[in-house]
Formats: structure tokens, sequence, C-alpha cells
């Protein structure tokens, strides 16, 4: 079997993360096809929702220990070609290859849905932040826990956490490795929905289909100018978000929304 797991089906597409025996640790390949996946859902007209997860007891433990106790870097099955003799190769095996991940998350313009349960550990939760929406069972453990084995937060965290919980708690959660449950990454914002184990899988698949079911252009615009508008002051956001509005307006979905509203019924979005 594969190390990700790469479906779409009635527009929606699942990346599943196939390592579990290794908590699903990232592996070469694995990075390698979820890098393929990403540049799919980003390219695609079709696809309306993204949802990551993955197999196993935990969703993912980030990189691999006992591949950088062997020598191999931070990704399983590289061996030499992970370049791990040198800092500069160290560096370019990160860049290249695990930020890529991140980095097209943010290319992506339909929603981002990423379920965790068992353990989210270091770069594999920071893989989650990366996500627009995290859904997470009640057994779920968080931890940034890359000081545990004396290296930087490499994945996202250090950007991805300050602007999600402060800079104080940020800190914190990076020096002192606290392993926090669901709830408790919840109550900080980090992560969205917390929901039993046995109810988990339902609630998705309602979240999705919810999703899937939208006006997907005035969806794709909106995480535009969300995201957008975090870099932004306020008169460019207003540009924007104008321009998009001329669009919307003259499609499809903006007729058949406000009809539905005049006769009360639900809409049906093409």
């Amino acid at each position: 079997m594969k190390d990700l797991l790469f479906t779409v089906e009635d527009h929606v597409a699942r990346i599943v993360l196939n390592r579990p025996d290794s908590l699903n640790a990232f592996s070469l390949e694995m990075i390698d096809l979820w890098i393929e996946a990403l540049e799919t859902v980003r390219d695609s007209e079709d696809i309306r929702v993204l949802v990551v997860s993955g197999n196993g007891r935990g969703f993912c433990s980030g990189g691999d220990i006992k591949s950088m106790a062997n020598g191999d870097g931070f990704l399983q099955g590289s061996g030499t070609e992970d370049m791990s003799s040198t800092a500069l190769a160290r560096k370019n095996s990160l860049w290249k290859k695990v930020q890529r991940v991140p980095l097209l998350l943010q290319e992506i313009d339909i929603p981002v849905i990423v379920v965790l349960h068992g353990f989210a550990f270091g770069a594999g939760f920071d893989m989650s932040l990366a996500c627009d929406i995290r859904i997470a069972s009640e057994n779920t453990k968080i931890s940034e826990s890359y000081l545990n084995v004396g290296i930087v937060p490499g994945d996202g965290a250090a950007w991805f956490l300050p602007r999600l919980v402060g800079t104080d708690k940020a800190l914190e959660l990076l020096w002192n490795r606290t392993v926090l449950t669901a709830q408790e990454a919840k109550d900080m914002g980090l992560v969205t929905h917390v929901i039993p184990d046995d109810q988990l899988q339902e609630f998705v698949n309602q979240y999705v289909a919810k999703l899937a079911a939208g006006p997907q252009a005035a969806m794709r615009f909106t995480k535009r100018a969300v995201y957008q508008g975090l870099n932004m002051d306020l008169r460019s956001s207003y540009d924007m978000i104008s321009s998009a509005m001329g669009i919307v307006t003259e499609l499809e979905d903006y007729q058949e929304g406000v009809r539905a509203v005049l006769e009360k019924r639900k809409p049906n979005f093409k």
C-alpha cells in the first residue's frame, strides 16, 4: 500500500496518511504524494472540499525519529538522497519537501478540513494548522514536541501559533512541549470542533456535504478575502471584496440564492 492515499468522489477530495505502523510519520513517498495531491486539488475546477486524515491510531507524529537516529534526516526511506550530510542539505530537504505541503495548502481556495484523532504531534499537528478547519475526536492528544529531540519548529508552528493563540502562549507550548487534550486545544483556539469518537465520521460527513453544496465561487472568494485580509489595510481589503462582489453577482448561484430566499426554500447551487 502507498504511504498516502488520494481519492476524489462527488466533488470531495480525500488525503489519507497511510503509515499506521509509524503513527503516520513522514516518509519521502508520503511527502511526494502529498505534494502531488495538493497540486491536483489546487488546479482542479471540479473539487469543492478537501479532507485530510490519517489511518491507524493517530493522525500524524510528524518527522520520522527512527530515520533521524539512523542519520537519514527527517524523512524515512530517503537514505542519502535526503541530503542529511550538510546543514544546507538538511535545510533544502525541509524547504523542497516537507515545507512544500503547508505552502501548497495556502494556495488552495476551497475549504480544507483536517480530521484529528489519537496523536497529532510536532510537524504532524503543524500540517493541520495550515488547514482551514480542524475537527478533532475527543481522544486526540496534541503537542508541539520539537524540543523533545532538540530541534526547532521547522514546519510552521513559529508562524501559525502566534497568530492563533498569541506570542506568549505560542512560546509556552513550544518550550514546555505541553500535551493538550482536544478540549484544551479547542479552548485555546487551536481546534475548531471536538466530537465524541463514535460520532466523528458522521459529523465530518455532514460538515463536508454542506460545504460541497455551497456557492463555490463565493466560497473561494471569501477564503481569499479572509486570508489575504490578514496582511492588508482596511481600504485594500474593501477594494478586493468589492471586486469579488461585482463578479459573484453576475453568476447563476447569486440568482438562485436570491430566488431561494424569496421563495423560502433551500437553494440549489451549481
